[in-house]
């Protein structure tokens, strides 16, 4: 039996003044956190320390913090932009 990995990462709730291009100029990735019994929320992480937490782990547990929030989330759908190999945007869903 393969041992779960656990990834810790810190997002922020996004700013809804900003479009998602204003955010990944800013070296943010726009991402959506949901699942059963939540509202879904926007936040947006640091595309930098996203990219280093992943890096070989694409399907590892991740332990989101938000604020003063934990969320426990699996990476549902990410868009990426093939030709830069830019993530666009992540969609989270609770583990």
């Amino acid at each position: 039996m393969a041992e779960t990995t656990i990834i810790k990462l810190n997002a922020q709730e996004r700013e809804a003044d900003k479009n998602p291009r204003q955010l990944r100029a800013a070296g943010f990735v726009p991402a959506t956190v949901y699942g059963k019994g939540m509202e879904s929320k926007n936040i947006q992480v640091n595309a930098h320390e996203f990219e280093m937490a992943t890096r070989n782990e694409r399907e590892a547990t991740i332990e989101l913090t938000v604020g003063k929030e934990k969320f426990n989330v699996v990476i549902q759908e990410m868009q990426i932009n093939y030709s830069t190999n830019q993530v666009l945007n992540i969609e989270f869903k609770l583990a």
